[in-house]
């Protein structure tokens, strides 16, 4: 460990605070590390390794394609990038898929899917709205969506055309529309870096009818709490409604980089030839890994999400040294009497990985995590807030 501590910070970019752990392998919700020490994660690697890791499913269909062909670009046709946006459609009701290979470009597709939407009827220059406490991506653009102030420190001038609002008051969204030119709304129906605060229904279903009435897109951001992450396909699912655009990533592709960005049938064709693209977007091995996991989140799989998700609910909620818990299916912010630091550092020496976010403690265990190693993680969890 000492040596890969040393060359990292020799040799790889200061940008990421990194925990004194070394991972070497990792089964299912267990990950070993250089000291042969084991830990529950229930951070999977920020919401990615949806199904744990060393999936025999998705292993078999990531190994499958690379003995077949790893890379062919987007000037040839592909069946697992097909066949992914086929299943995707099937499932949401959305029409058309744009592949990337991250939420941070899915973000960027749905915010130039918005303005050329809007420039097809020769309306130029249309914002888009986004939430205070969002977060979007880091790049410049998906940077400049996020309603976060301390993520723009360092890197203006911003790109111009967003505004933000307060989540849960459609009266502050109306009165932008009275006074602005707007293309498209953009929210996460669960803000996760920005505390895993639910946007309450009603707000969410008044701001749809809204768009919809002034022909505004309604865009959701489902890049961390989407494929199954919430009990539901999509977080949007738990509101009744259907966007126009949904972006996600991280836990579509298993551990492996794609993101995607899902059109409805207001802007199917909105994009055209030669006016997006990506080099490695719909990349056949990620495809296949993304096909694996999203073919098997079937709601008899999701009712399991949701069973474990009332499990930590109320194993939680009044417990010693806990305030507060929030989230929604496997998505879950623990708000601690204690400091955060504290709490993680404790879970770390007795064997179980957690995150932050803002000042809560977050968890995003593996969809499938046994319910044994959840009851003990949380256990330690609970222990760690005393």
């Amino acid at each position: 460990m000492t040596n890969i501590k040393e060359l990292d910070e020799k040799f790889v970019a200061n940008t990421y605070g990194r925990f004194p752990i070394e991972i070497v392998k990792a089964k299912g919700a267990t990950v070993t590390d250089s000291n042969g020490k084991k830990y529950i994660d229930l951070g999977t690697g920020i919401g990615v390794t949806a199904l744990g890791q060393g999936d025999k499913e998705w292993l078999k269909a990531v190994i499958g394609q690379l003995k077949k062909y790893q890379h062919t670009s987007n000037l040839y046709y592909t069946s697992p990038c097909v066949l992914l946006a086929e299943k995707l459609v099937e499932k949401t009701g959305l029409k058309k898929v744009f592949f990337g290979n991250s939420g941070a470009e899915a973000n960027e597709c749905a915010i130039k899917v918005a303005r050329k939407y809007k420039e097809d009827q020769g309306i130029f220059g249309a914002k888009i709205i986004t939430l205070k406490n969002s977060f979007h991506g880091r790049t410049i653009t998906t940077l400049s969506a996020t309603g976060q102030d301390k993520f723009h420190e360092n890197f203006l001038p911003l790109t111009d055309g967003f505004i933000y609002v307060n989540a849960n008051d459609i009266e502050e969204v109306k009165k932008v529309l009275e006074t602005e030119n707007v293309a498209g709304v953009l929210i996460e129906c669960v803000q996760g870096e920005g505390g895993v605060n639910v946007l309450e229904k009603d707000y969410v279903t008044s701001l749809y009818n809204l768009c919809k009435e002034k022909d505004v897109l309604f865009m959701v951001d489902e890049v961390q709490t989407g494929n199954g992450r919430t009990g539901t396909l999509y977080a949007y699912m738990n509101y009744g409604i259907l966007p126009d655009v949904v972006t996600t990533a991280k836990g579509l592709g298993g551990g492996l980089p794609i993101g995607a960005c899902m059109l409805g049938e207001k802007v199917e064709n909105t994009l055209t030839k030669g006016s997006h693209g990506s080099t490695f977007g719909g990349n056949p091995v990620c495809a296949a890994g993304a096909l694996s996991i999203i073919s098997r989140l079937d709601e008899k799989f999701l009712e399991q999400v949701k069973v474990k998700s009332q499990y930590v609910f109320n194993a939680l909620k009044g417990a010693d040294g806990i305030e507060s818990v929030s989230g929604l299916g496997l998505m879950i912010g623990i708000k601690t009497k204690k400091p955060c630091k504290e709490v993680l550092d404790y879970c770390m020496n007795n064997g179980v990985l957690v995150l932050t976010a803002k000042d809560k403690i977050r968890l995003l265990p593996p969809l499938n995590i046994s319910l044994k190693e959840l009851e003990k993680g949380i256990s330690i969890i609970k222990n760690a807030c005393k």
